[in-house]
């Protein structure tokens, strides 16, 4: 007998233990699925679905929800289902619960995996066939690809002072960004990046931030920040430059002292996630397409 119910906290070791049995091209660790339900800035148990088999979760769905641009979207964060369970509608019984709720609370559309703000995958891994068969089944349309990179840390030193110094000539200063530039920063990512706050928050989280920031005449115009998603894995991002300093060689600078961090704390690898600019660090930082995610969406039609 299979019963469903929301997700409660006695059951943490178990999700985790689950998702780790059915994620054979990822891992999960405590503190990281933590950060992916708890540090979630809608996280709600009540979205957050599981299937048990006397007393044993053998399937989970977390759903949350975003306001985009204006647009309210929901989204499948995380699911598993056991593989010895699958195949007798666990997932679609778990997601119906989830759509019925999200309905009810007019989302427009939902999405699976690329959740802005706080992410495991920027969508499907299609090596994962049984969560693309799902996906269709259940009525998303394949809408785009994501991209992951994978840097090799260990290639080189990530040595940035001589550009520093070069780039001091021309009034830019770069350095780590301190709390006492919180404010600020937050204000140059308002109009353009306002969806990587929360990035930029946990990366803030650090006794030294793991934010390198560019001012051109003390005005705050480029950033780069790592550990603001998925911490612990060498995760990369997000970072953005001002027109005014685009070409300048600045993202080159504030990306090596990134890496740089990373190397020197113990990874041998970063990820550089959901990438637009490929070119860029494939020539910066010989990065190399790592994983490629399928995006899905399904519309709603709320009454």
């Amino acid at each position: 007998m299979i019963s469903v119910q929301n997700y409660t906290d006695p059951y943490f070791q178990q999700v985790l233990d689950l998702l780790n049995q059915s994620k054979s091209f990822d891992s999960f660790t405590e503190p990281l699925l933590k950060e992916k339900m708890y540090d979630d800035p809608t996280w709600n148990p009540e979205h957050t679905w599981m299937a048990l088999h006397k007393s044993k979760v053998i399937g989970f769905m977390q759903g949350v929800t975003r306001n985009i641009r204006g647009s309210k979207l929901g989204y499948i964060k995380l699911m598993a289902v056991h593989p010895e369970f699958r195949r007798q509608g666990i997932a679609s019984r778990l997601f119906e619960l989830l759509e019925k709720q999200l309905s009810e609370l007019q989302m427009e559309a939902l999405r699976i995996y690329d959740v802005p703000l706080n992410y495991f995958m920027p969508g499907i891994d299609p090596r994962y066939t049984p969560a693309v068969c799902f996906a269709e089944k259940m009525g998303f349309k394949k809408t785009g690809d994501a991209i992951n990179m994978q840097v090799d840390l260990m290639a080189t030193d990530w040595d940035a002072s001589e550009k520093i110094a070069e780039l001091k000539k021309a009034s830019i200063e770069i350095k780590r960004a301190t709390l006492n530039d919180k404010e600020e920063l937050f204000d140059f990512i308002s109009e353009d990046w306002m969806l990587w706050q929360n990035e930029l928050e946990m990366a803030y989280r650090f006794a030294q931030p793991a934010i390198f920031i560019a001012r051109q005449n003390g005005r705050l115009k480029a950033f780069a920040a790592y550990e603001g998603n998925n911490q612990g894995t060498g995760w990369f991002g997000p970072m953005g430059t001002h027109r005014d300093l685009r070409g300048k060689g600045v993202g080159n600078v504030l990306l090596y002292l990134c890496l740089s961090d990373m190397k020197h704390q113990g990874h041998t690898s970063a990820t550089i996630p959901w990438v637009a600019p490929i070119a860029f660090y494939s020539h910066y930082a010989n990065a190399v397409i790592d994983r490629v995610f399928w995006r899905y969406e399904k519309k709603l039609k709320n009454e």
